[in-house]
């Protein structure tokens, strides 16, 4: 296989998507030309970076002959929500094991609302729970459906793993050639790591496309040593997978956790701060989960100088906006707070 010959895929999302400087942000700070890649743009309801990944797994699970799709992820998950959707698209049933995060709501919200909509399967579960039995939860799932005769296909919280590492390998290509068209060489490409995959695929993108710019990802949970291990087993499958032209045991994995705050979906003051500043900036929404984390890990790194004046610092925007909305009233609060 020649190394970026891309495996079959289906074609579900709005690609390529735009690089748009942030002129005024970039102005503000003081600090490098911040540029953002618009993934919040692959689409409406499927936006976000999730849908890149599922053209790829969702090819599979068709080639396979497979009609029902198991997936899992927090309750305001952005990959469970792009799931259910394209599943009702394909004509797929599709089982949601969502784990619960913060309070109940009397009602669903975001991405959940959305899910149900989608006439998704959903069963939720407590934190403790979820982290303790998820691959049983899988298997229960996976066996109550061939019992009935149907034939399930899991796929990994955020579709991150090696097949899944495709779609930000396809990426890279794009940003490629943004980079030739706005005539720029990023000091850095910036994104929030929340389950690996996008973080491997950008990071084996970059070395087949020679890119020549690092990939920090900016993580959004868990530690640093975490996200080296799980970008490096997604790395190891694909690899095993695809025997690409690539020796994946010499990519650099960058992984900052600073800004992971309280938890996972757990937003400090700061982060909605920064969210605030840039759609009062720019018109560029983020979200309190994956990219508010992010984009505020690298404005707190332009602050500290990290970059230098004349730099060109690329933001992989990997949409969330679904999730913004199930915080309304932590974000309103603060932004009143502010007034």
């Amino acid at each position: 296989m020649n190394p970026v010959e891309l495996p079959a895929r289906l074609s579900l999302a709005q690609t390529p998507t735009p690089l748009q400087p942030l002129s005024r942000l970039s102005r503000e700070l003081g600090g490098p030309n911040i540029w953002v890649k618009r993934d919040d743009l692959t689409g409406c309801a499927v936006s976000g970076n999730k849908v890149r990944k599922l053209e790829f797994t969702l090819a599979r699970a068709l080639a396979e002959g497979c009609d029902t799709l198991i997936t899992a992820g927090g309750l305001q998950s952005n990959h469970c929500r792009a799931t259910a959707i394209l599943g009702a698209q394909l004509g797929l049933k599709v089982h949601l094991i969502l784990r619960q995060e913060g309070r109940d709501a009397t009602y669903p919200q975001g991405n959940l609302l959305l899910s149900e909509l989608a006439g998704a399967e959903i069963s939720i579960y407590s934190k403790t729970e979820y982290q303790k039995n998820a691959p049983t939860l899988f298997e229960q799932w996976s066996q109550h459906y061939r019992q009935q005769g149907a034939k399930p296909y899991c796929i990994p919280v955020g579709a991150s793993d090696g097949t899944g590492v495709w779609g930000y390998i396809d990426c890279a290509r794009e940003l490629r050639d943004d980079f030739q068209r706005a005539g720029i060489q990023p000091a850095a490409i910036v994104h929030a790591t929340g389950s690996g995959g996008t973080q491997a695929g950008l990071t084996a993108g970059a070395a087949l496309h020679q890119l020549n710019s690092p990939v920090i990802g900016i993580a959004v949970c868990d530690n640093e040593r975490y996200f080296f291990d799980k970008v490096r087993a997604d790395l190891r499958e694909w690899s095993s997978l695809y025997s690409p032209e690539l020796d994946i045991e010499q990519l650099n994995i960058i992984v900052n956790d600073q800004y992971v705050g309280p938890g996972y979906a757990q937003a400090t003051a700061e982060v909605f701060d920064t969210i605030a500043l840039a759609a009062s900036t720019e018109g560029l929404i983020l979200d309190p989960v994956y990219t508010g984390k992010g984009f505020h890990g690298l404005v707190t790194e332009i602050r500290q100088g990290r970059f230098k004046s004349g730099d060109d610092v690329v933001f992989i925007h990997t949409g969330g906006i679904f999730g913004l909305m199930a915080q309304a009233e932590m974000l309103t609060t603060q932004i009143r707070s502010n007034t």
